[in-house]
């Protein structure tokens, strides 16, 4: 009988891996976890040292040829793809009242994808436990000034907003510890609700004062409640983007979450609008994943987004080394969807 073994990353060139969107490039989890041939065959791949090789010497009828041929080719719709400037800045509150669904990493790594494209990005962090300026390697220890300053203080955004030392053209104004208390501080403020609107707007005119390009999107990362941070994240956009994790419990939430978003929408912020639905953690060998992702989709087949996020553990990872996805492992199956998602976003602009 022929040994077998898996084929690793190892054997594979590493300049294979160089350019996210490379033609031809598969995933590091694509083969490390299906790609399992003969000995021959992993000799033959390895003494090439090319990724293609790997579908050259597979059956097209195995399921590992077949999803490295489609992740060949949704890379290769993305090369060399020019993402559109929106006519004036879109400002995109990520939220969803239930946790551990991506509300933070879709925000990161969209905001990644469409400042990589060349595109002017903040992103704006209320969530208390900072979670995506971490993601992005931006300090937010105590002593650093945050969204809270903005917020109770009313310090200018200008003055907290950092560079993502990773991403060229994206910015973070981060979030503190101070965040937790400011629920009740807020409280007792006039125009509690639009406060971080207004920041948002003041912002934008000193940087046309200061000859600076205009931010074409924002990007506010949500705590998962309907506090008065969240209340003013929705004041402040004019889109809410959804992320909803592809299990039985995350359609509960999201009719709860939309009943929220039409109370905003009829009290606060009649501007605001369900735009845009990402499905994410979906498992491709599970019936549920499948069946949640289509009913979602019958509902609202509008604004779900045909690029679905997998589950994957390069996405889990790159938040340890304060990255996101696209910078810790650019030629992932999570960095090609978060990508593909971008792109998606840019067109609807």
């Amino acid at each position: 009988m022929t040994s077998s073994l898996a084929i690793t990353i190892a054997d594979i060139q590493p300049e294979v891996f160089s350019n996210p969107i490379n033609t031809g490039i598969v995933s590091r989890e694509t083969v490390a976890v299906h790609g399992v041939i003969d000995s021959s065959q992993a000799t033959r791949v390895k003494s090439n040292g090319n990724a293609k090789n790997v579908m050259d010497v597979l059956d097209d009828s195995t399921p590992l040829a077949r999803e490295l041929a489609s992740e060949t080719r949704r890379r290769e719709k993305l090369l060399g793809r020019k993402l559109r400037r929106p006519a004036e800045t879109r400002v995109l509150t990520v939220s969803n009242q239930k946790g551990g669904v991506g509300k933070t990493t879709t925000t990161v790594n969209l905001a990644a994808g469409l400042a990589s494209a060349g595109l002017n990005v903040l992103v704006i962090d209320i969530d208390p436990q900072g979670n995506a300026s971490t993601a992005l390697g931006i300090e937010h220890h105590a002593e650093v000034d945050s969204i809270y300053d903005v917020l109770i203080d009313d310090l200018p955004l200008s003055g907290v907003v950092a560079p993502c030392p990773d991403v060229p053209n994206l910015i973070c104004a981060p979030a503190t510890i101070h965040l937790a208390g400011a629920e009740i501080e807020l409280v007792s403020l006039v125009a509690r609700e639009q406060r971080l609107r207004r920041a948002i707007d003041l912002y934008a005119k000193e940087r046309a004062e200061n000859g600076e390009e205009r931010l074409d999107y924002i990007f506010i990362d949500c705590p998962p409640s309907l506090g008065l941070l969240t209340v003013n994240a929705f004041v402040a956009a004019r889109e809410v983007l959804i992320p909803i994790q592809c299990e039985y419990y995350a359609l509960e939430g999201l009719s709860q979450l939309l009943k929220n978003i039409e109370m905003i929408q009829k009290h606060l912020n009649a501007e605001l609008v369900v735009s845009t639905i990402l499905l994410t953690m979906y498992d491709g060998r599970t019936n549920l994943a499948a069946q949640v992702a289509a009913e979602v989709r019958e509902h609202f087949p509008d604004q779900v987004l045909k690029a679905v996020v997998p589950r994957s553990v390069r996405i889990s990872e790159a938040p340890s080394y304060q990255q996101t996805v696209l910078t810790y492992d650019p030629s992932s199956s999570g960095a090609l969807s978060y990508l593909e998602a971008a792109a998606e976003i840019a067109e609807r602009s």
